[in-house]
């Protein structure tokens, strides 16, 4: 293999897949990317058995041929090199040669053939959906994560679907750690044309993958494919291996009661304020009190080992004393990604879970749960 690049078009993609690259797996070669060059591009691939990553980029060619190189460095060495044009060249006994006139890398490759071979995804059904809008609703669910610790699908994974409601077919992500559910809507074209899309868990790493992939603007192609989540931009295909299991029926616990009544708070004041409540929270006491009164959140910590806080937030509500406790995390995540300036929680009582949305988001909805302390 003997090719000329662009550090422009490679230095990017080869820092987003260092997460992909650098998990551990049974075959050592996974820590490479594998290189392939073809007539005038070349394609780089990378994968940690669960999602796989191809990308094809400008070259030029004079030998085909294709080479496994550890990742890391390959980074490493296309970040700080010093020139726009790259030689990247194989010499004998699958060693390569990264250069230009003046600076000169050797790095010992491994054989290509034992590179895992990637899904074969040519004749998959896609459809369309926006990019930004994607890559919203991956940073709306996957933020909910559960212990490290636990594989269970539902907790380790994201539900997809496709609704078809009276407005029309509707895109939907939903995410859960047994505490706390996120649940993102985005609505497709009425005339879109949509293959048959079973319900799917998609694994939260994986989508953290595709996230990296999505621009703001422009659109990108998504379907299914031999029990493989498929993400397709025009030069670039990320496949992610479906979970199996089932995903618990989360329907009931989104539906607003009809009893509910709603605070209204500015987030960024809400933001400051979690942050100065959670200072003394510890890994034995998490939660803190939110008492909703007319017009007024008060918030307080306490905590034996280390001491109490309290603090007054002025708010809009109307409706009767509630006071629960709840982890400040959960809420200082959710805000986090909820978009617009202002925020409403939807409350039962002290024991069921309150609501969060965007004023400005309708398409997203956070349930937490209340703790017992």
């Amino acid at each position: 293999m003997k090719c000329t690049t662009k550090k422009a078009d490679i230095q990017d993609v080869l820092s987003k897949i260092q997460t992909l690259a650098g998990r551990k797996t049974n075959l050592a070669i996974t820590t490479n990317v594998l290189i392939r060059s073809d007539v005038s591009e070349i394609c780089l691939i990378a994968t940690d058995l669960e999602t796989g990553f191809e990308g094809h980029y400008p070259a030029d060619v004079t030998t085909p041929g294709s080479i496994a190189i550890n990742a890391k460095k390959l980074f490493e060495i296309i970040k700080e090199f010093p020139s726009e044009d790259i030689l990247l060249n194989e010499t004998e006994n699958q060693w390569i040669e990264i250069s230009n006139k003046k600076v000169e890398f050797h790095l010992m490759g491994m054989n290509p053939e034992e590179f895992p071979e990637h899904p074969q995804i040519a004749d998959a059904t896609l459809f369309e959906v926006d990019s930004g809008a994607l890559g919203k609703m991956i940073d709306q669910t996957v933020i909910v994560a559960g212990a490290s610790d636990d594989r269970r699908a539902h907790i380790t994974g994201v539900l997809m679907e496709i609704l078809d409601t009276d407005a029309g077919p509707l895109f939907r992500l939903v995410s859960t750690d047994g505490s706390r559910l996120s649940k993102v809507d985005y609505p497709l074209a009425q005339d879109l044309a949509l293959p048959e899309m079973p319900t799917i868990i998609i694994p939260k790493k994986g989508l953290n993958e595709v996230g990296k992939f999505l621009e703001p603007s422009g659109n990108v192609q998504l379907g299914i494919k031999n029990n493989n989540f498929i993400v397709k931009k025009a030069n670039e295909t990320i496949i992610v291996r479906l979970l199996e299991g089932e995903f618990p029926k989360y329907q009931e616990i989104i539906a607003k009661p009809d009893q509910a009544v709603t605070a209204y708070l500015d987030k960024k004041a809400f933001q400051k304020t979690l942050r100065r409540m959670s200072i003394l929270s510890s890994e034995n006491y998490k939660g803190i009190i939110f008492k909703f009164d007319t017009d007024r959140l008060e918030i307080r910590a306490n905590n034996p080992e280390i001491g109490e806080s309290k603090e007054e937030l002025a708010i809009e509500y109307q409706g009767a004393l509630i006071e629960a406790a709840f982890n400040p995390r959960f809420f200082s995540e959710t805000l986090s990604v909820v978009e617009g300036d202002k925020i409403q929680i939807n409350l039962t009582d002290s024991e069921r879970p309150c609501l969060v949305e965007g004023q400005a988001d309708q398409g997203f909805l956070s349930v937490i749960m209340p703790m017992r302390i």
